[in-house]
C-alpha cells in the first residue's frame, strides 16, 4: 500500500495540465498544488473557489498558462508571480482581487482583460490608477508622455543620436580614406603610363 502511495506522489509530480474549469468546485486552491513542479497549465476558471492565491504559487516555475477567472479569489496578487518567467497566458479577471498589480513583473506585459472584473484592482496594465501610486503626481506636462513604452526615453534618443554620429563618422572616414588611396594609385599609374 506504501508503494502505491509513493507511485502516485512521483506520478503526481509529473503532471503537466490541469484543466478543472466549469467544474462548480468550491473551497480554496490546496496549497499542495504549488508542488507540482512540472506544471505547465493550470486552468481552473468558472468554478466557486474562494480564498487567496498562496504565495508559493511562484514554485509553479514552469507555468505558461494560468486560469483562474471567474472565481471568488480574494486578497491581493502575490509578488511571487515573478518567479513565473514562462508565464505567456493569464486570466485572473472576475473574482474579488484587491491592491495593486505588482510591478517589476512580467504580469504589465499582459493585457488589462487578463485583471478586468475586479473592482478593488489597480495599477498597470488597468485603467485604474492607485491611490498611493506616485505617477498620479506628476504635471500637466509630464502627463503628456503616457504614450511612451518605457522603452522610448530621453536615454533612448540620446543613444540613437551617438550611435548615429559615430556610425555616420565611421562610414565617411573610411570613404575618404578609401578615396585618397585611390587616387594616389591612379596618379602613380598616370606617372608611370606619363614616362
Amino acid at each position: 500500500m506504501e508503494r502505491n502511495r509513493v507511485c502516485v506522489s512521483e506520478c503526481l509530480r509529473l503532471l503537466k495540465i490541469i484543466d478543472l474549469s466549469g467544474n462548480k468546485l468550491v473551497g480554496e486552491i490546496p496549497e499542495e498544488i504549488t508542488s507540482l513542479t512540472e506544471l505547465v497549465a493550470l486552468d481552473l476558471s468558472g468554478n466557486n473557489i474562494t480564498g487567496v492565491i498562496t504565495p508559493k504559487i511562484g514554485l509553479l516555475r514552469n507555468l505558461q498558462i494560468l486560469d483562474l477567472s471567474k472565481n471568488q479569489l480574494h486578497g491581493e496578487i502575490p509578488g511571487s508571480f515573478s518567479d513565473l518567467t514562462f508565464l505567456s497566458r493569464l486570466n485572473l479577471s472576475e473574482n474579488n482581487l484587491s491592491g495593486k498589480i505588482p510591478t517589476a513583473t512580467q504580469l504589465q506585459t499582459f493585457d488589462a482583460s487578463a485583471f478586468m472584473g475586479n473592482p478593488d484592482l489597480c495599477g498597470s496594465p488597468l485603467p485604474k490608477k492607485c491611490p498611493e501610486d506616485p505617477s498620479n503626481d506628476r504635471s500637466p506636462i509630464d502627463q503628456g508622455h503616457d504614450g511612451d513604452d518605457g522603452f522610448i526615453t530621453r536615454g533612448f534618443y540620446v543613444a540613437g543620436a551617438v550611435g548615429f554620429v559615430v556610425g555616420f563618422w565611421g562610414v565617411s572616414c573610411s570613404l575618404v580614406l578609401n578615396l585618397r588611396y585611390i587616387l594616389r594609385r591612379l596618379t602613380s599609374k598616370v606617372r608611370v603610363m606619363l614616362r
